[in-house]
């Protein structure tokens, strides 16, 4: 793994654990986030409430 991939890998993991506490503290976003029937319903939703999580870590 290159240096640059470790430094979107560990991006990404922060991004995900902040996605996740936002869930965790507000019952209306949990309720919206099990709504979700797809991956790409996720990702659109994070990325509404300003997370990127779309990309995986080995992507540009």
């Amino acid at each position: 793994m290159a240096k640059e991939d470790y430094q979107r890998f560990l991006y990404k993991i922060d991004q995900l654990n902040q996605f996740v506490e936002l869930i965790k503290n507000s019952p209306e976003k949990y309720q919206l986030i099990i709504n979700c029937k797809t991956h790409d319903d996720v990702v659109s939703l994070a990325k509404q409430w300003g997370y990127e999580i779309g990309k995986r870590w080995g992507e540009s």
